[in-house]
């Protein structure tokens, strides 16, 4: 039977959703409920399509289209994600899945078309670019040990995790995103970034679900940290997180991190997922610190003659001032204006 594809479509969710689940290299940002977060979330358009040889799902590949005066016009699969791409039982299902993504470029005329893979192409062809140079992931084995696991971090940043057990710190588990949304915005703004709107974080939590929670850090009832983990098969994920000045002082964030690892394990997660960074920066050197050893990204690109790799990211000389000038907003206006920028980035 030819291979065809076709759009995703409601009734279709459930099958792609099993498709994932059981496909290797399937990953949580292939899940067909992105589709829905992007819309509800961010408003741009999607065109999740999957490939299918009788009657039966072999291949999925979510791309969205992002379409912003500041940022350009791109096709991403997935934006707002650190995995995607197309995702194939077979040879012949990924090409047909490329050609369908290469078609829908043109007939968008946008300028890039963005695979955030995980592992390298099944394609090697001369049409597409790579930036090896930019991204890394930090991915590890968890067991149900939790003194072993705590073992494997290294003696420094262990001691920084037993220093905010010194503390008194304590965490909980739940779905309160508003709470999580006022630590985050407060961390990222002083760090220079825009801040996701507060809607984005309730949608991903309704979305998701039960794959989808909050894990917060209390200093003496106070909440100092927080992190928004997502769950895929035996990976946990955390996602979004950030921390009040205070929790530099109590080692709040090593805490946050060592606790959303020791619940999982409890629950049976055996894969810590730290999630990407880009070279040289401070998140580089705290995942390693804690062990991980960075895995490259794949990501690829195939340009529009005449156009160069999209480069939308802090180390840009060309955003240095405008972070500078970000960290002293202050923080209502800050929120008021990051989800407009931050939307046409992906």
């Amino acid at each position: 039977m030819a291979t065809t594809c076709r759009p995703l479509d409601a009734a279709t969710e459930p099958a792609w959703d099993a498709f994932v689940q059981e496909a290797q290299g399937g990953t949580f940002f292939h899940r067909a409920g992105w589709q829905r977060v992007i819309q509800q979330a961010f408003g741009h358009a999607t065109h999740y399509a999957f490939a299918e040889r009788d009657g039966a799902i072999v291949g999925v590949l979510p791309l969205a289209h992002i379409r912003t005066r500041l940022f350009g016009n791109t096709l991403i699969s997935t934006p707002f994600c650190v995995y995607g791409g197309p995702l194939a039982a077979d040879a012949e299902a990924a090409a047909a899945l490329e050609a369908h993504a290469v078609g829908l470029m043109r007939r968008l005329d946008v300028s890039a078309l963005e695979f955030r893979l995980l592992v390298p192409p099944a394609t090697t062809e001369d049409d597409w670019q790579t930036r090896p140079d930019l991204y890394v992931t930090f991915r590890k084995p968890i067991g149900g040990d939790p003194d072993a696991n705590l073992k494997t971090i290294p003696r420094k940043q262990r001691a920084m995790v037993r220093k905010g057990m010194q503390n008194g710190l304590t965490s909980v588990e739940d779905r309160d995103v508003d709470r999580l949304h006022r630590i985050y915005a407060e961390s990222v703004r002083n760090l220079g970034t825009p801040v996701f709107s507060r809607r984005y974080f309730r949608v991903l939590a309704a979305v998701f679900r039960e794959d989808c929670d909050v894990l917060t850090v209390l200093q003496d009832s106070q909440p100092v940290a927080a992190v928004m983990n997502f769950r895929f098969r035996d990976e946990v994920l955390p996602y979004y997180g950030g921390g009040t000045a205070a929790a530099r002082a109590c080692a709040g964030n090593d805490f946050m991190y060592w606790e959303v690892m020791r619940r999982a394990a409890a629950r049976g997660a055996r894969l810590f997922d730290f999630g990407r960074s880009k070279i040289g920066t401070g998140s580089f050197a705290f995942k390693k610190n804690w062990g991980f050893a960075p895995q490259p990204l794949h990501y690829c690109f195939r340009l529009k003659p005449g156009t160069a790799i999209p480069d939308h990211n802090p180390l840009n000389p060309k955003y240095r001032l405008f972070i500078a000038a970000w960290k002293r907003l202050p923080l209502p206006v800050a929120n008021a204006i990051g989800p407009h920028i931050v939307r046409g980035i992906g």
